[in-house]
């Protein structure tokens, strides 16, 4: 289903939608149901380097991997995880992810 995309890249699983659950604090059950549509939703909420950091720290790398995988210093890295999971926990991305933003 996303075969091609940075999540499949990085995680053997399609499980992105349990980590969104567990970062943003919300029930599975109020996620949009189409994974196509909630990762586009997830894409288009996140950088790419965002959604690239996404990726590898829920694929539970080391740290020294995710380092040399986004080019940055462990500093740096701390600071970007941060922020990214800051993000995730705003309300105005959180509810983007509910299936009732979805207008048909």
């Amino acid at each position: 289903m996303l075969e091609n995309s940075v999540w499949k890249h990085y995680n053997d699983e399609n499980n992105f939608r349990q980590m969104l659950a567990r970062f943003c604090q919300m029930d599975i059950e109020s996620f949009i149901e189409d994974d196509k549509v909630l990762y586009a939703v997830l894409k288009s909420k996140l950088t790419k380097k965002e959604l690239k950091l996404f990726a590898i720290d829920s694929a539970q790398k080391e740290p020294k991997e995710l380092q040399d995988e986004m080019s940055m210093s462990e500093e740096e890295l701390e600071k970007a995880k941060y922020k990214l999971y800051k993000k995730l926990k705003q309300d105005k991305v959180r509810l983007s992810f509910r299936a009732s933003s979805i207008v048909s």
